[in-house]
């Protein structure tokens, strides 16, 4: 168990990239090649090798060892995919897999799973019963990750439906649950000169209410051309806005919604700003930290009851 958990943790070594290189290529390499069907490939017998040689134990082996790795490496990948931010599977290949139908945090997926993991430690090794408790603990996991794409898809549903009811033209929309749960989904909207930002509940009685953002792209043509911006672009999937606080230019990435740390002037969760350099751009993340974490978890439990 201990070193199916190391496994399961190295893909996300790769976040030493923040302390090697900057922001923009920090973010671009974040669940790349670490997170890549070749990267579990070949790292998987090397540290399979590495373990056989501090353990020694013959009924394992060293393609017993190699096995544990490979398995507790890809299904890193695989379970990421599952989550908003995207994971380059496919690495070298520049195509970010995400379903979008589970929060990076998650207690119905965690909890379930790490109890039975828990119970199962305590049982004898090689025992009936803890194989059945390690696997209730996969099935109950792995059940409700399938059910998260059938909330998906309801939730969806019923998004695009409002949008018709509504009236809203629209090129593309992109929904994802809000943080830690699968019953409040936000909705990311696509219009000509404007993003719409809503959310739904399955516990609303009312339609959901969308929220005008201006993309601002006028204003922001020259910024935009830069080569450090049009990274950016391409790392948020073209989901962004531009804008321009006190003379500092900041790029704000849609694709994770918003803190409502003030209902009235909500701040994106990812946003970077800008310092213009010898015709490019250095990018700082500029993360807002509310005063008052506990007053945001309210709000979003309040939102999740319906409105």
């Amino acid at each position: 168990m201990l070193w199916g958990a190391i496994a399961g943790t190295i893909p996300d070594l790769d976040v030493v990239w923040r302390f090697l290189t900057d922001t923009i290529t920090a973010t671009e390499m974040h669940r790349g090649f670490s997170h890549s069907i070749l990267f579990s490939i070949l790292a998987a017998p090397l540290f399979g090798w590495l373990v056989h040689q501090l353990k020694k134990r013959p009924d394992v082996g060293w393609k017993g060892w190699s096995w544990l790795f490979f398995w507790g490496l890809f299904t890193h990948p695989l379970l990421d995919a599952f989550t908003t931010w995207g994971t380059q599977i496919f690495w070298p290949f520049d195509w970010r897999v995400a379903f979008n139908s589970i929060f990076v945090l998650d207690p119905l997926y965690t909890v379930p799973f790490l109890v039975c993991l828990i119970i199962a430690a305590f049982r004898k090794k090689g025992s009936l019963s803890r194989k059945r408790m390690n696997n209730l603990g996969i099935y109950l996991s792995s059940g409700y990750l399938v059910v998260t794409l059938l909330l998906k898809w309801a939730a969806h549903t019923r998004i695009t439906a409002a949008l018709e009811n509504q009236n809203i033209s629209y090129s593309q929309i992109s929904t994802r649950p809000a943080p830690l749960n699968t019953i409040l989904w936000n909705a990311n909207v696509d219009t000509p000169e404007e993003y719409l930002i809503g959310d739904y509940s399955f516990f609303d009685t009312k339609e959901p209410i969308f929220r005008a953002y201006s993309k601002n792209r006028k204003a922001s043509k020259g910024i935009e051309q830069t080569n450090g911006v049009q990274r950016l672009i391409s790392i948020s999937e073209g989901w962004y806005i531009l804008q321009q606080e006190q003379g500092k230019w900041y790029f704000n990435d849609l694709r994770f919604g918003l803190i409502p740390i003030d209902p009235e002037n909500p701040q994106f969760v990812f946003r970077y700003q800008l310092e213009e350099k010898d015709g490019d751009v250095v990018a700082t993340e500029d993360r807002p930290q509310p005063e008052n974490a506990s007053a945001v978890f309210e709000t979003l439990w309040e939102r999740i009851k319906g409105n």
